[in-house]
């Protein structure tokens, strides 16, 4: 009967509600993000121009019908659930919340359409229908709306109210302070109230004529957004949220890729510079509304904060502090210490300073490596006490070990950080070298030349040594570099990011070298395919498929980790005790540490694979099996081959031959290192031959796989790629090249006189 009375068909309510879980108990939806979000009310991320949110104790909330309602005019009911799951959870975090709604019209009308359409006959489907009565729609679609919150709340624990109101009411001074004492009753008693506009008896028929103000020519309001905007100001607030069905505010229409997304609102600088786009699909008012009713209340006193809607968390993370969305405050124009530097600005200056940096010599090039390697140890002590405090906060945030190896910055590793640096100080100059000369014909020379990329953007996660690799790749490839590391690296990077810029001469600038600080940023910079010119992500599976799939830039990289050892009935046992060891413990964490050992079949009957279990066993290692070794060594299976562990685990499976070996490399690798140990030469080669990844290796530990270890100086990470650069990348793979042609005064004219020779020439002529 509800699925009836909200217009929607039978079971869609139930069905649509229960998608995450396939269940038919009555709306489980909205349990679904609850650990969640306990989890995010309680994360320690907060932008600074954000920082007003911790004050907050009275929160309203306006959602828009675009946001509650789908694009075929149906309830939105995955938003409603995630949606009253985050009141909820303010609700229970002390947090007094107000909730504006809109869609009563829209559901009216969807319900009044069904029902004018089952009473028709046949004759009156063959005539035109004349459009339905707003104010009926309003009168019908109000009942079912709040019949769907007063539901999905009462299934949350959570007592909610409704209060209708129209514009004539806030004329009364009586009934405002009703009204204040009405709502401030409900919150002592942790009710929610929902408000939304009485059209069903308006009388205001004038549109809606932008005053830039709450009121409309009635003098009071005209949609729901003026009137949140005015409840926040009538019942003290301390922040309006409007959530809608974009961002926040663009500085155009959101469809347009040069708009560009506005963090905080200036009234001053933006005022003249916004283009709105079309208004919303459903709804009156639209961004414009939403403009006026912010900077209204803003500079009324109640901060306001437009974001998506759609997002299932975007109010948590609002009160979490995070640069979501576009704020709106008093303030703002006093927020000068806080400059907003839009990402294209910071790409940009990246862009410019590379070009500063490409002009000097390669002996003043070099000079700056040296001042960065001799920075690095003059400031080792600050730089290990700032890496401290990250390494005490992940432990106590319970991380894992691994990702708490990868962010601990050891004194060898700084070490070997500052003898990598210098490595890449004494290289060959990189940029500027003629690969190949070529007479076209005579006097017509082309010459292939070296040049840098010109920006990257690297995304990297718990790993502050990368930093210190890319910086010193990028200046000595002369490209420009954005870099966001993991926020459990913040100090870190920080700190190290402030050490290298230093030593950066004014002659090309210290913005050579940019430190995203804010993980919103990350849309915004991916968007930029005519600046940034490279996406190197260096983290998880996870972070680097998110990356590839969300932008044009090209991407270098790999997702996943899944280094294999085979061990051939012709190794050597003690040589392979020795490498499987190497490949597995020292350094588990790394991404060109052994993940599965491969063992040929005669070596499970005459004991050497016991050897070699034995060998990781004594190191710790926790072993899973294949299916033929789990049965015979008595190990518990593994749920899968394609895993990356990261620690002091790893699988084992037998195999009948090198080939078998191949063919599960390939069919459970991921193409980053494979080692086989073998004296028999000819199986050596088939396998160095045949295994299609990054890097192959005989009798030689996949902990190889290493920049340094290459002798490229460092790496910006490890390609699984086939184009342009594959393996460890280093200075070579952060080069293209352009071509120059030097003639004396030739023409084409359809080569009509010329006479093509097309010879090689000596590089160094």
């Amino acid at each position: 009967m509800l699925a009836a009375y909200l217009g929607t068909e039978p079971q869609t309510l139930t069905t649509s509600i229960h998608q995450k879980n396939n269940t038919r108990n009555p709306l489980p939806l909205c349990f679904f993000y609850f650990s969640l979000l306990l989890l995010l009310l309680h994360s320690p991320s907060m932008d600074p121009t954000r920082a007003f949110v911790k004050s907050v104790k009275r929160v309203v909330v306006k959602v828009g019908t675009a946001v509650v309602t789908r694009s075929d005019g149906r309830l939105a009911l995955g938003r409603l659930g995630a949606l009253c799951e985050q009141l909820k959870e303010l609700n229970n975090n002390d947090y007094e919340v107000i909730l504006v709604t809109s869609g009563a019209v829209g559901l009216g009308r969807q319900r009044l359409r069904y029902r004018r359409l089952v009473n028709s006959s046949f004759s009156d489907l063959q005539n035109p229908q004349g459009d339905l009565d707003g104010k009926a729609c309003a009168a019908v679609g109000q009942s079912s709306l709040m019949a769907l919150y007063d539901l999905m709340f009462s299934q949350l624990d959570v007592t909610s109210s409704q209060l209708l109101v129209n514009d004539g009411f806030f004329r009364d001074t009586a009934f405002r302070k009703q009204l204040s004492d009405t709502v401030s009753s409900l919150l002592d008693l942790r009710v929610i109230p929902i408000f939304n506009e009485n059209d069903a008896v308006s009388t205001r028929k004038a549109p809606y004529e932008g005053k830039n103000c709450l009121q409309d020519s009635s003098g009071i309001f005209w949609d729901n957004d003026s009137l949140a905007g005015l409840l926040a100001l009538e019942l003290k607030a301390d922040l309006l949220v409007l959530l809608s069905d974009v961002e926040g505010l663009y500085s155009g229409p959101p469809s347009d890729p040069k708009s560009k997304l506005i963090h905080t609102y200036v009234k001053e600088k933006h005022q003249s510079e916004i283009t709105f786009g079309e208004k919303s699909r459903l709804g009156r008012g639209g961004m414009t509304a939403k403009v006026n009713a912010a900077v209204c209340a803003a500079y009324a006193g109640t901060p306001v904060i437009i974001t998506s809607g759609y997002a299932t968390d975007n109010i948590i993370r609002v009160l979490r502090g995070e640069r979501i969305g576009t704020v709106f405050h008093k303030d703002a124009h006093l927020w000068t210490s806080i400059k907003e530097v839009s990402a294209h600005e910071m790409a940009v200056a990246a862009r410019n300073s590379s070009r500063r940096l490409q002009v000097l010599n390669s002996e003043e090039r070099r000079k700056i490596l040296l001042a960065m390697a001799d920075a690095l140890e003059i400031n080792e002590s600050v730089i290990r006490l700032e890496n401290g405090a990250d390494v005490a906060d992940a432990e106590e945030m319970g991380y894992e070990k691994a990702l708490i190896s990868r962010l601990t910055l050891r004194p060898e590793k700084i070490s070997s950080l500052v003898k990598s640096v210098r490595m890449l100080a004494d290289m060959e100059e990189p940029i500027g070298q003629i690969l190949k000369r070529t007479e076209l014909a005579d006097k017509l020379i082309l010459e292939k030349i070296s040049c840098p990329l010109g920006v990257l953007l690297v995304i990297f996660e718990s790993r502050p040594d990368a930093l210190v690799q890319i910086a010193a790749l990028a200046i000595r490839s002369g490209n420009g570099l954005l870099l966001k590391g993991g926020k459990e690296a913040k100090r870190s990077n920080a700190i190290l990011h402030k050490v290298i810029t230093s030593i950066i001469p004014d002659t090309v600038g210290d913005k050579l070298i940019g430190l995203v600080t804010s993980r919103e940023d990350i849309p915004d910079l991916l968007k930029l395919d005519d600046v940034i010119d490279l996406v190197v992500p260096r983290g998880s599976n996870k972070l680097v498929s998110q990356i590839k799939g969300t932008t044009k830039i090209p991407v270098l990289g790999h997702a996943d980790g899944i280094c294999h050892v085979y061990v051939d009935k012709t190794a050597n046992i003690d040589m392979a005790k020795k490498i499987i060891r190497d490949a597995k413990i020292d350094y588990p964490a790394a991404c060109n540490a052994m993940e599965t050992l491969l063992v040929h079949v005669d070596l499970s009957r005459n004991g050497g694979l016991d050897e070699l279990v034995a060998e990781l066993q004594r190191e710790g290692v926790q072993l899973y099996g294949g299916p033929r070794a789990s049965n015979l060594l008595n190990i518990s299976e593994t749920h899968s081959f394609h895993l990356e562990y990261s620690s002091l685990a790893c699988t084992v499976e037998i195999v009948d031959d090198v080939f078998a070996a191949i063919d599960h490399i390939h069919h459970h690798g991921s193409a980053h290192t494979e080692c086989i140990v073998a004296e028999d030469s000819e199986v050596a080669e088939a396998f160095l031959s045949q295994v299609d990844s990054a890097a192959v290796f005989h009798n030689a530990s996949t902990r190889f796989c290493d920049g340094t270890r290459f002798g490229l100086g460092a790496e910006v990470g490890i390609s699984t790629g086939r184009i342009h650069a594959r393996g460890p990348v280093g200075v070579e793979g952060l080069l293209t090249n352009r071509w120059i042609l030097r003639g004396s005064g030739h023409v084409v004219n359809s080569d009509r006189g010329v006479t093509y020779t097309y010879k090689d020439l000596p590089v160094k002529a």
